[in-house]
């Protein structure tokens, strides 16, 4: 979603409010980026704060991090990428189901995936990470 340091991606959080407050034109990311916030507003205060130096890893503890794995999944289904994900959301996505709900069960399966990846310092392994929503999908 984003390139640069953790800094910069949170600095990208505070432009894309601070251009929606001055009524400026916003480019599609920013426009997804405007929609993740409206859905935290618990995390409007530091999204609006100057201190982007924030701690926290993991994504109960890191505004930043929970909603850019939002925004990470949203443009997963979007392209369903990797190949398989949006038929694993609809499956996890009944009628009348609570959508966020469901999209936080997914986040949390991509953050573990991400973390491991970056733990092993290899890329994702895709297939696995279909194969744990599948598991989603049974419990």
């Amino acid at each position: 979603m984003f390139a640069g340091s953790r800094e910069d991606s949170r600095r990208f959080f505070q432009t894309c409010w601070q251009k929606r407050q001055a009524g400026a034109a916003l480019e599609p990311l920013e426009r997804l980026v405007l929609q993740v916030i409206d859905a935290h507003p618990e995390y409007l205060d530091e999204v609006k704060s100057a201190d982007v130096r924030r701690p926290g890893h993991e994504p109960d503890h890191n505004p930043f991090l929970h909603m850019g794995l939002h925004i990470a999944l949203i443009e997963q289904l979007q392209a369903d990428r990797p190949n398989g994900v949006r038929l694993e959301y609809q499956r996890l996505s009944p009628s009348g189901c609570d959508l966020h709900e469901v999209e936080h069960r997914m986040m949390w399966v991509l953050f573990e995936v991400l973390h491991e990846a970056q733990t092993r310092g290899a890329m994702p392994d895709e297939q696995a990470y279909l194969a744990r929503l599948r598991q989603l999908a049974l419990e």
